[in-house]
């Protein structure tokens, strides 16, 4: 009966050895950097660290693209008060050259009144024409277009 139970253990050993064989072979062949899960993972991480990059390089050139619309908004809106501020001087032109006496007025100005006069008619006929309705220029504020 001790030969039987000593044959039996040893099998046991044997087969716990085969197996421990076998799982090795497997444990290597899943973690090989080339084929296995182990390649995939370094790859992913490979491939998760030029992402990051990009993202930043993308960040850093939007940033920059929008203090350049900031400026060029501001620089626009300058440049929209001041034609503002013409187009409502231009008003007063007709105005100071009839309230003008008749003894400053040469022939010059005369002959200016009525170019200009002619000149403005077809003008504001297109820019009734041209006229938009609402408002031409809106400002967001950015603060609550933000996503946290």
């Amino acid at each position: 009966m001790d030969i039987i139970a000593d044959i039996l253990l040893a099998a046991g050993a044997l087969g716990a050895g085969f197996y421990c064989l076998v799982l090795s072979r497997r444990l290597k062949r899943f973690n090989d950097l080339e084929k296995g899960v182990g390649g995939a993972v370094a790859v992913l991480s490979a491939q998760v660290d030029d992402l990051n990059k990009s993202l930043q390089a993308a960040q850093q050139v939007s940033d920059g693209s929008s203090k350049a619309l900031q400026q060029l908004t501001g620089r626009a809106e300058s440049v929209a008060q001041r034609l503002e501020l013409m187009m409502a001087s231009m008003h007063d032109i007709p105005e100071a050259a009839a309230a003008a006496p008749a003894a400053q007025a040469g022939s010059e100005d005369e002959a200016m009144a009525a170019a200009y006069e002619a000149d403005s008619q077809p003008a504001a006929d297109e820019a009734e024409e041209a006229k938009p309705s609402g408002l031409m220029f809106v400002r967001h504020n950015r603060s609550q277009n933000r996503v946290a």
